[in-house]
């Protein structure tokens, strides 16, 4: 019993003295209770506008004035303002130095030049265009061929053009005076008729999130066009009046009548009065006592006049009843005029006008020497050309934003020079600011000239006149007279963005109509070269021969 206790507690001893079994322990961190799911947020990106190098200065300068930094990486955008298929419509104009004879030119020609290289009215000039707007037509046509194009600053763009006859692309907003605006398949944006659907030279821009600013519809608002018909003498007596009885009063404006229809505002400057004693008119008569039948009116009527020039000489051949009754018919027939009135106050006065947001002021004055009577303080008559008088004028409307168009009776001479001194009244008012100074006297066509911001045309010829022919001194005959120029002056949003020279030549003793591409060539380029500017060479087109039919008089 000892022996089995003892043994029992030798048992017990060992199993103590034994190393403990050792249980492995998981190293896996015990799951955690469910959570609800966090959502992920991450810091966005900030606005940025990358605005592509095609783009034009106007829009560059909207995008520069919104509060959204500009990038030049197109990868760190957050939006664009690029060429697209659609958005704002932006106009380019194909231009010329305003001494070009060219009118129009198609795409087709334009097309073959940027492909291949100066050819058909191209050949021998350069086209200029600025940086963005090199890129815009080269997304839109492909890369132009070499030695076509030639990138030059917005700046420098008008003075290397004049100086190497170089033709240019620029944005219609860059259009002034300087400039002849081209014409593509028919097409200017200097015209009233202008469609931009079927105009090629315009491209595309928009946002990629147009929300961020608002870009204009288009560079050019048809609203803020108009346009102004400046024409010379008209005297609807003798021969023109003849023919007016023969073939119907409305007969001398049935070719180029639409030229002042169109416009906006259509000028005449009548020279003589309506006279309900006026005698019947004989073509022969060379007696300088002029005047014309009431009835005649109808034909200023029927081409649209809207405002009447009274500087002329020859408004009080008839007396001052004459010219006070033919004020008064003026006024009936809602016809503002200037240049002359019922005495010196109101011949000073200008026409104030506002044409699609554009004001417009005519001025005018007589400076011919005082042998021809002028309006007085009690007397009617042409306003007297009181140069201090009207150059303050001129500046008080210009600062009221008014764009003075002073238009002159003046001295007269037979050939394309003015006869009388440049400072003499046409410098006077250009300096003073008028934009555009106009010679209503002429009967025969005289030079153009710049000046400053200022277009001068010393002479448009005769409109409404029978001047088929005219005897010099010397017994020579003359056909000059016949050559008219009918100027379009266009205004834009406040400025004068340049002339487009109209051509007629006078037929029936009465009738301008336009001229044939044989007749204006070479009477650009005659006119061009004297006025000291020089022509893109033109295509020779010889003159035709002048052949003059006798009215049959009743």
């Amino acid at each position: 019993m000892k022996k089995i206790t003892l043994t029992l507690i030798c048992i017990v001893i060992l199993a103590a003295c034994a190393p403990a079994t050792v249980q492995p322990v998981s190293t896996a961190a015990p799951s955690p209770s469910p959570l609800p799911s966090a959502t992920v947020t991450s810091t966005p990106m900030p606005d940025a506008l990358w605005v592509s190098p095609a783009v034009p200065a106007h829009l560059v300068e909207l995008a520069n004035a919104s509060n959204i930094p500009l990038t030049n990486d197109p990868a760190l955008a957050t939006q664009k303002l690029d060429i697209s298929d659609s958005g704002t419509v932006w106009i380019y104009a194909l231009v010329a130095p305003f001494a070009t004879v060219t009118d129009d030119v198609t795409l087709q020609d334009l097309s073959a030049a940027w492909k291949s290289g100066s050819s058909g009215p191209f050949s021998g000039h350069s086209v200029l265009l600025a940086e963005s707007t090199l890129r815009a037509f080269t997304a839109l046509w492909g890369e132009p061929a070499s030695g076509v194009v030639r990138v030059v600053s917005s700046e420098q763009m008008l003075d290397t053009a004049w100086a190497e006859s170089a033709w240019a692309i620029i944005p219609f907003e860059d259009i002034q005076p300087k400039w002849k605006v081209l014409s593509v398949d028919g097409q200017s944006p200097m015209r009233k008729d202008f469609n931009a659907d079927t105009y090629p030279l315009k491209i595309n821009f928009a946002l990629s999130n147009s929300e961020s600013f608002v870009l204009p519809e288009s560079n050019r608002d048809a609203s803020k066009l108009a346009t102004v018909v400046l024409t010379g003498v008209t005297a609807i007596v003798r021969a023109t009046a003849v023919t007016m009885e023969l073939k119907g009063i409305t007969y001398p404006g049935s070719l180029v009548g639409d030229w002042l229809r169109e416009a906006d505002v259509a000028h005449i400057s009548n020279e003589v009065t309506f006279d309900k004693t006026c005698p019947y008119p004989r073509s022969g008569y060379t007696s300088l006592i002029l005047c014309s039948d009431p009835k005649y009116m109808e034909l200023l009527l029927d081409v649209g006049t809207d405002v009447v020039e009274m500087s002329g000489d020859h408004l009080l051949d008839r007396g001052g009843t004459a010219l006070l009754d033919t004020l008064a018919m003026y006024d009936e027939n809602n016809l503002p005029y200037y240049g002359g009135g019922v005495n010196a106050e109101d011949a000073r006065k200008p026409v104030l006008m506002e044409v699609n947001g554009n004001k417009i002021a005519f001025m005018g004055c007589n400076g011919k020497p005082v042998i021809f009577q002028k309006a007085t303080d009690t007397t009617p008559g042409p306003a007297e050309c009181d140069y201090q008088f009207f150059g303050d004028q001129i500046r008080e409307l210009s600062a009221q934003g008014y764009m003075v168009i002073f238009t002159f009776q003046h001295n007269e001479c037979y050939s394309p020079m003015p006869c009388y001194l440049h400072e003499d009244g046409f410098h006077s008012v250009a300096d003073a600011g008028a934009v555009v100074v106009s010679g209503s006297q002429a009967h025969f066509p005289h030079i153009m000239e710049f000046r400053g911001d200022s277009f001068i045309h010393y002479g448009l010829g005769n409109f409404f006149f029978d001047q088929m022919t005219y005897i010099l001194p010397d017994g020579k005959v003359i056909d000059g007279t016949r050559r008219e120029f009918i100027d379009r002056h266009v205004f834009y949003d406040g400025h004068y963005l340049g002339v487009e020279l109209l051509t007629a030549m006078m037929e029936d003793y009465s009738t301008p109509r336009p001229m044939t591409e044989a007749e204006r060539v070479p009477f650009l380029t005659e006119y061009f070269n004297l006025s000291g500017w020089m022509p893109v060479p033109p295509t020779v087109i010889p003159q035709p021969t002048v052949t003059l039919t006798p009215i049959v008089l009743p």
